[in-house]
């Protein structure tokens, strides 16, 4: 049987992207990793279960071309599974208070998710949804 084991995302603002995956999605982080030669530091942010989100920097990386929030060829969202309906609602409403952009409504979409859309502060597509 394969399992998905993580998703990794280069940031330019690693230590913001650790606390904001803590802070609202109760991630576990590991110790920092930094390899000075190669000029790469990187998490690994643990939620329950066994999934994992590898958060990277590296300076020689290039800012992606594509806008905030816009979707694209590629990977385009993930989803992390809060619980239920009404907890989707109120992350969703807490994330907008601290003012971050919610793009999709909570709402029951077609393929049977109750959801909702967020973006973390790199503008990567996080769906919140009830499981």
């Amino acid at each position: 049987m394969t399992e998905l084991d993580h998703i990794a995302l280069y940031t330019s603002q690693l230590e913001v992207i650790r606390h904001f995956y803590e802070k609202y999605f109760g991630a576990t982080t590991n110790e920092k990793y930094v390899n000075p030669r190669k000029g790469f530091e990187s998490y690994f942010l643990s939620f329950s279960g066994e999934s994992r989100l590898e958060i990277m920097q590296k300076k020689t990386v290039a800012n992606g071309a594509n806008s905030e929030g816009t979707e694209y060829l590629g990977l385009t969202h993930f989803a992390l599974s809060v619980g239920n309906k009404e907890e989707v609602v109120q992350l969703t409403e807490r994330l907008r208070a601290d003012g971050h952009k919610v793009v999709g409504e909570p709402r029951t979409t077609g393929d049977g998710y109750y959801e909702s859309v967020v973006l973390d502060p790199d503008g990567n597509r996080v769906e919140i949804i009830a499981s």
